[in-house]
């Protein structure tokens, strides 16, 4: 890919996010930790607004701006004859970063519009300084006013965006910062109406004011070349891209490689290439991370960099060249002991040691993009990771407006964790029905996560065609993803356990073949014998004849993510004894306790590493 090129796909990634009102919003500012950071986590005001009357006048228009029943501006009477139809109270507090479900139990089923206040007090470092609120995600529409004017608005519950705070609006002290939150489901949004998880409102992930100079890094991208298998002759290739700037001179500089080397920044671009011959290469054996340094003539910035190549091969996944099995796990973000959101690094190093307990090797965060927590965290562990963007199941895909949410979260999400060396595969959707429409939709998005990121690998969960005789993966889609995936729950939803020993499978494709999902329920602490549903017996049993499915499967056959880690809520799980509001399909409880399922799929994972 040429610079014009590159170029180009840059610039189109800073085009506005789906729904913002204001030129405030830049590109999504790369590696936040990595910067000049001040929280505003922690304790929030809030307002509970079903009918949106702070929003819109009893005439249902959007209200304006000035408007003193607007819920963006000030609770405060100007004397005791003013008339004040909202405010904000200690009273009504909620955590940032956080569901509102699971902290107010009057919340639990809620879906709908919450009005957020924060007050703040902030001074620039340098008057020349930009000043961004930057936020990890916010489920599902966001509207942001500060000191009563608005900053813009975002949609998508599960990518990062951020706004830039003008000078004029800015305050010492007492900056009044309001944040509408609306997670109504609807059926022209991404995901749509009809999901299998708990639709978690609020502010979800951390909030951050970022203070960079005027002339500053705004993102990067550092991997290996996709060619470099040749761990003697290992060449970091990639971009750094100046906010602000225009020709100027970068430095990279990895210490422990004695690597530094600078590039000219062209039009806010500079493309990179470094050869790199000392380099250890990143694998779940040896999860190695380099300090990378970024220098620009106004800015710097110091990052944790893995590196390592993914690539397929014919019918094999080639990690650093050589094949590997996936043992995998799906997970939900979601900590089953508290009823919550998962958000953060404590959260990630929880339900990331499962999985390494379980003796896995990659991870499918499902079904949408988790908190960078989880990569960062994958990153060091040494689990591989497939990320997803909520395309789920039956959504518009006849709709232009539709195709561009779904593409503009697909670009946040590499965007943000481009950097990753855990991150192998991006997914562009899951179980989604075959016609025409549906393969104009996927196939595009396919085409454009390859053209964000050359280095990894793209797939999506695909369909499969049942017969008597056999199942057949002869999904459209296959054609155009590098690793042909698909769910399977033969002896779940269809047969018993045993059905497993009859099954037949026929891949159209000559790819790897992945199996994304494969599970059954059972209630922790329910035992029986091996034919009682929702015992865990039955899901012992049941994994126990999957596992010998698997090890008859065909050569290109390379591995699975069994559904799931942790039990998890969903309201579509109805049934009063054994669900409750809950898929109990975890191999970990609502408790946190292991069932014995977990033991055999430990067993196998640890059968396959001494083979």
């Amino acid at each position: 890919m040429n610079l014009q090129t590159r170029r180009r796909i840059l610039l189109g990634s800073v085009a506005v996010l789906i729904g913002i009102a204001t030129a405030a919003q830049d590109r999504t500012i790369g590696n936040i930790p990595g910067r000049k950071i001040t929280s505003l986590d922690g304790i929030w005001q809030y307002i509970i607004d079903p009918y949106e009357t702070g929003f819109y006048n009893y005439r249902f228009m959007e209200r304006a701006e000035s408007d003193r029943e607007a819920y963006w501006n000030t609770d405060i009477p100007n004397d005791k004859s003013d008339r004040k139809e909202h405010g904000y109270s200690d009273a009504r507090v909620l955590k940032v970063p956080g569901d509102w479900n699971s902290q107010d139990p009057t919340l639990l089923y809620y879906e709908g519009t919450i009005w957020y206040k924060k007050t703040f007090n902030y001074t620039k470092t340098s008057a020349t300084n930009r000043l961004y609120l930057y936020f990890g995600a916010v489920n599902y529409q966001a509207h942001i006013y500060l000191n009563g004017k608005k900053l813009g608005s975002h949609k998508g519950g599960f990518t990062p965006f951020n706004l830039e705070i003008p000078d004029n609006l800015l305050k010492p002290t007492d900056n009044f910062l309001v944040v509408k939150v609306d997670n109504k489901r609807l059926a022209d949004e991404i995901p749509t109406l009809n999901t299998d998880w708990w639709n978690y409102g609020g502010i979800t992930r951390s909030v951050q004011l970022v203070e960079l100079p005027s002339e500053y890094i705004a993102d990067y991208m550092l991997q290996l070349d996709r060619s470099s298998t040749d761990t003697k002759k290992p060449v970091i290739t990639g971009w750094v891209n100046i906010a602000g700037g225009n020709t100027q001179k970068i430095t990279i500089e990895i210490p422990e490689l004695k690597v530094k080397k600078s590039f000219a920044a062209e039009h806010g671009t500079a493309s990179v290439r470094i050869a790199a011959p000392e380099l250890q290469y990143w694998s779940p054996e040896n999860p190695k991370i380099y300090t990378v340094n970024i220098t620009s003539e106004k800015d710097k910035l110091q990052e944790k960099i893995g590196f390592r190549t993914i690539d397929v091969k014919e019918k094999q996944v080639l990690l650093n060249g050589k094949p590997v099995f996936l043992k995998g796990i799906c997970i939900h973000e979601e900590i089953p002991e508290e009823m919550r959101r998962a958000h953060g690094a404590r959260d990630a190093v929880k339900l990331l040691s499962w999985a390494k307990d379980l003796g896995c090797n990659i991870v499918r965060l499902a079904h949408y993009p988790h908190n960078e927590s989880m990569t960062r965290v994958a990153d060091s562990l040494g689990l591989m990771v497939w990320s997803e963007i909520p395309v789920y199941w039956t959504i518009n895909f006849a709709s232009a407006s539709v195709y561009e949410n779904a593409k503009q979260q697909l670009i946040d999400m590499i965007n943000r964790d481009h950097n990753r060396a855990s991150v192998v595969l991006w997914s562009v959707g899951n179980e989604t029905p075959v016609s025409a429409a549906r393969n104009i939709f996927m196939k595009s998005l396919l085409e454009t996560a390859r053209a964000q990121d050359a280095t990894r690998l793209v797939s999506a969960a695909l369909e499969v065609t049942y017969t008597k005789d056999k199942n057949i993966i002869d999904d459209p889609l296959g054609e155009y993803v590098d690793i042909v995936a698909v769910n399977e729950y033969l002896g779940w939803y269809s047969g018993l356990p045993d059905a497993c020993a009859k099954a037949v499978w026929e891949v159209k494709y000559n790819k790897p073949l992945f199996f994304s999902e494969t599970g059954a329920e059972a209630v922790s602490g329910f035992h029986a014998d091996q034919l009682t549903r929702w015992s865990e017996e039955y899901q012992e049993y049941y994994f126990q004849e999957q596992i010998a499915m698997m090890k008859r499967m065909p050569d290109n056959f390379v591995g699975w993510s069994p559904w799931i880690l942790a039990d998890f809520k969903s309201p579509r799980r109805n049934n009063p004894y054994y669900q409750e509001g809950w898929n109990n399909k975890g191999l970990i409880s609502q408790k946190g306790l292991k069932k014995k399922a977990f033991y055999t799929l430990k067993n196998y994972y640890h059968e396959l590493q001494h083979k």
